[in-house]
């Protein structure tokens, strides 16, 4: 008898389960388990004798990363799990219940979800936060997304002793070499003075491994006495100021060391996963961006379709139709979103190697009139269903002119020189966006009163 198990999971209180028959009628409800060995056995054990574990469907949410062990064991057992999303199950219970909710009543609804609404239950394979490529992808983003706050704290840090610095160190924050001098605190401009030209010459030569010299030393001690001069009334207090900085620069090396010790792990995985470089193989897609992909979108053989597989990373466009009307608006960005932003920086780079879709970004810009993003949208779901296609065939990518003729590297890139480049004008065009409303650039209000003469009824001088 199939059997469908609904689970509201809990974080830290005990979980709810409810047992209902494939026709919806409930068996029993409202008991509470926690994740540990004794209780998940408890409620095993509370299964009907006659139950079949192949037809015990479980029905959950992916209530933080609390569901990936009870999805796990359940599976064991041999259960199968879907996932539900929770703005699904909202939905519907407030349509059954619009001014009640209980972890008892959640628990109902799931039991009762097959049957009314089977389109939407999905099988659950994976183990979600808990495979190894999805974590360092997450993660990889999350310390890029921490690093570039800790250097843009970093610049505006160093504004306060004037524009000399940015010319001395450079537009690179990032670099190592920066990193360094800033993170032993010489930002100080009195320390600065104080080592002295030869000093800071050695000092750059070690770090940047001969990169930089005594014209950098001469660059810093300029920018030094210009800090000086500017602030001549002592109002700055350079220690201090210099320490700030210093905590920044520390931070941002951190996680440079960080990502770098993740990168490392993310290609030994990948390899594994990937072993005939399949995603690495296609235009655009690194070993860092390749493991985002697949770390994301999971196996790619688990979409029942290729429009399935687009419509899960949020690239695809919102549809609203209505009878005789309808219009496509932004991008759903209802999916991943390290895997959307891997996509379509892949796509920035496959459109200027591929020649199909250099064909295709160009007609996208020059006869739709799309702006570049939107281009690149469409570029990032095209690849995206090549890179799944290359996958169940088990074959690498393979770059073709629009004649279906295989072609090298340079020849493709040569092709997109002489046939799809964009001009600049038009492009200028495209990237242009118009805000009607006022922005850091425009604090005026589109009805502030005009502060110059009226232009509408336009006045000669001494007349009354």
């Amino acid at each position: 008898m199939p059997l469908r198990l609904g689970i509201d999971v809990a974080c830290r209180a005990a979980h709810q389960v409810s047992l209902a028959d494939e026709q919806g009628r409930l068996i029993w409800s409202g008991r509470r388990f926690r994740t540990t060995p004794p209780d998940l056995d408890q409620l095993w054990s509370s299964l009907p004798d006659d139950a079949d574990p192949g037809e015990v469907l479980v029905v959950m949410e992916p209530t933080r990363n609390a569901w990936v062990p009870l999805a796990a064991w359940f599976r064991r057992k041999g259960a199968r799990v879907v996932l539900v999303p929770p703005e699904r199950s909202a939905d519907l219970r407030n349509y059954y219940a619009k001014h009640t909710k209980s972890d008892r009543l959640d628990s109902q609804l799931l039991a009762r979800l097959p049957m009314l609404h089977p389109d939407g239950l999905h099988l659950e394979q994976g183990l979600g936060p808990g495979d190894a490529l999805k974590r360092a992808a997450k993660l990889h983003s999350t310390l890029v997304h921490r690093r570039t706050q800790s250097l843009a704290r970093l610049d505006t840090l160093l504004e306060l002793l004037g524009p000399a610095w940015h010319s001395a160190i450079g537009a690179d924050l990032g670099n190592r070499t920066v990193l360094k001098f800033l993170a032993a605190g010489y930002a100080d401009p009195h320390v600065v003075k104080r080592l002295g030209r030869v000093r800071l010459a050695r000092f750059c030569h070690r770090h940047s491994r001969g990169a930089w010299g005594e014209p950098h030393a001469d660059a810093l001690l300029a920018a030094a006495r210009e800090t000086l001069e500017l602030w001549s009334d002592g109002e700055l207090d350079y220690p201090d100021l210099a320490e700030d900085i210093a905590i920044e620069a520390r931070l941002a090396l951190q996680l440079s060391e960080e990502l770098k010790d993740l990168d490392e792990r993310a290609t030994l995985v990948l390899k594994a996963a990937d072993p005939n470089g399949i995603l690495t193989s296609a235009p655009g897609v690194a070993t860092i961006t390749a493991a985002a992909i697949l770390g994301r979108l999971g196996d790619p053989n688990r979409f029942d379709s290729l429009a399935g597989a687009r419509a899960f990373t949020g690239l695809v466009p919102i549809l609203d139709s209505s009878g005789l009307t309808g219009r496509h608006g932004g991008p759903t960005k209802r999916g991943d979103a390290v895997l959307r932003q891997a996509l379509f920086m892949a796509a920035s780079q496959a459109r200027r190697i591929d020649p199909t879709l250099a064909a295709k970004y160009h007609r996208l810009m020059v006869n739709a009139g799309k702006h570049h993003n939107s281009a690149l949208c469409h570029i990032a779901t095209t690849l995206l269903t090549r890179i799944i296609a290359c996958w169940r065939a088990g074959q690498p990518y393979q770059l073709r002119d629009v004649d279906g003729s295989a072609v090298t590297i340079d020849q493709a890139r040569t092709i997109i020189a002489e046939r799809y480049a964009i001009p600049k004008d038009l492009r200028a065009r495209r990237r242009t966006t118009t805000n009607a409303g006022t922005d850091r650039r425009s604090k005026e209000s589109p009805r502030a009163p005009s502060t110059g003469p009226s232009t509408t009824h336009a006045t000669t001088p001494g007349a009354a």
